[in-house]
């Protein structure tokens, strides 16, 4: 039964355990039911009431009440959190005490569920959910020692987390061990993942081989596979390279998304290519695709590194009209663009516009404003800004203190006084 994949049912594992005990062999009852737990069976309240029974029945009622102890603990902890998640998303740190529980009764693999179940609910998952995991995982020997069956997802969420940990060696030994020793092959979502993980580590070379290693396989990539690379490509620089695989794709009958076309705007921006960029932009809105606020954004902070303010304000103006509501970020490159333009007066007014119900609890926009009046001259409002921080509650960061001493230090050392720090 240990040998199929997927497992049999905890129905048909239970009716097993049943039928040993009502034959009186409990310490085979009780050697199966640890098997049952070892290899992820879920353990319900029928199978726990077969093995407290055996243990009672070799007077071992101190196992009994451990098991029946345990048995609460779990259920209560999952009946509350299934509350929970009925009531309102649970933060990463519920998820964490979650799954630090069920790797501590070896409930790996409910564990490993809950981790995608996690990813899939918009909750990302952080270092330590990944490490209780794996560290649970080797601490049971996961794929021999303990008779556990680990299909191609377990692997894909072990790898996921080893990429994001940047824990390459380890990757690369759970690869070949997937491939080599348990012989379950990669599927896309593994593949995609070693190419997010590579193409963000800058290591595009390695990212282009594992593509290659997909096409052997007969796996066909994706286009959240391809657009990993083209980010990858971005990201360096390399446009030429990013361009010539989205005409590939295109030629091949995949149909680029809003995220293929962000990775070569923010490309082409940070290139200073702003042509190609304000033609990739309109080329979007061509095809009926709905650009983000984050594709505005990129696009307007491009405009403003190349000192095309008017264009930038412009198409600030336009994403409004589109439906697109500025976020926090939005108004933080609008106005770092307009005082690097030497265009602080209107970004103050930009600021004192909207800054009632949007900018006045940020301090980073603070930053900015006062970084751009301290390179202007205009001490008096950076001294008004600076003063604004503690009526506001916020707290002055390195960014803050970074630009007040460089408005101030060209003109006077003698401004640097304890009454601003």
């Amino acid at each position: 039964m240990i040998q199929r994949k997927p497992l049999p049912s905890v129905v048909k594992f239970t009716q097993l355990l049943n039928d040993v005990a009502k034959m009186k062999h409990f310490s085979s009852s009780l050697h199966l039911f640890k098997q049952m737990c070892a290899i992820g069976v879920p353990v319900d309240k029928y199978s726990m009431n077969i093995t407290i029974k055996c243990c009672c029945q070799m007077s071992r009622t101190n196992d009994g009440f451990a098991l029946l102890a345990s048995c609460f603990r779990i259920l209560q902890a999952e009946g509350l959190f299934k509350k929970l998640i009925l009531l309102c998303e649970p933060d990463v740190v519920t998820y964490n005490t979650m799954i630090k529980g069920l790797c501590k009764f070896g409930n790996n693999d409910i564990a490993v569920g809950l981790l995608r179940l996690m990813d899939e609910r918009g909750c990302k998952p952080d270092i330590y959910a990944y490490n209780t995991i794996i560290d649970s995982l080797c601490k049971d020997k996961m794929i021999f020692a303990k008779g556990i069956q680990p299909d191609v997802i377990t692997y894909t969420s072990l790898i996921y987390g080893l990429c994001n940990l940047c824990r390459w060696d380890e990757v690369s030994k759970l690869l070949k061990e997937m491939v080599e020793d348990v012989r379950i092959s990669p599927d896309i979502q593994t593949f995609s993942i070693l190419v997010d993980a590579f193409c963000k580590e800058g290591r595009v070379d390695e990212a282009e081989a594992v593509i290659d290693i997909m096409v052997e396989r007969g796996e066909v990539p994706n286009i959240v596979t391809y657009n990993s690379l083209i980010n990858g490509y971005c990201l360096r620089g390399e446009m030429s390279k990013a361009k010539t695989l989205l005409d590939s794709l295109v030629s091949r009958g995949l149909i680029p998304d809003v995220i293929t076309y962000n990775s070569l705007l923010n490309g082409y921006c940070k290139s200073l290519k702003i042509e190609e960029a304000i033609h990739m932009f309109r080329e979007v809105t061509r095809k009926g695709l709905n650009p983000d606020g984050i594709f505005y954004s990129t696009m307007i902070q491009g405009l403003f590194r190349v000192g095309r303010c008017g264009d930038a304000c412009q198409l600030f103006d336009e994403m409004q009209a589109q439906g697109q509501t500025p976020n926090e970020y939005t108004y933080g490159i609008i106005l770092d663009g307009l005082c690097s333009n030497h265009q602080v007066e209107e970004a103050l007014s930009l600021f004192h516009l909207v800054g009632d119900n949007k900018l006045n609890y940020n301090i980073v926009v603070h930053s900015i404003l006062i970084d751009g009046a301290g390179k202007r001259g205009k001490l008096d409002i950076v001294t008004a800004l600076f003063h604004e921080l503690h009526v506001k509650g916020l707290q002055p960061d390195v960014r803050t203190y970074t630009a007040m001493i460089r408005g101030f230090y060209p003109t006077s050392k003698k401004h640097i006084s304890c009454e601003f720090f």
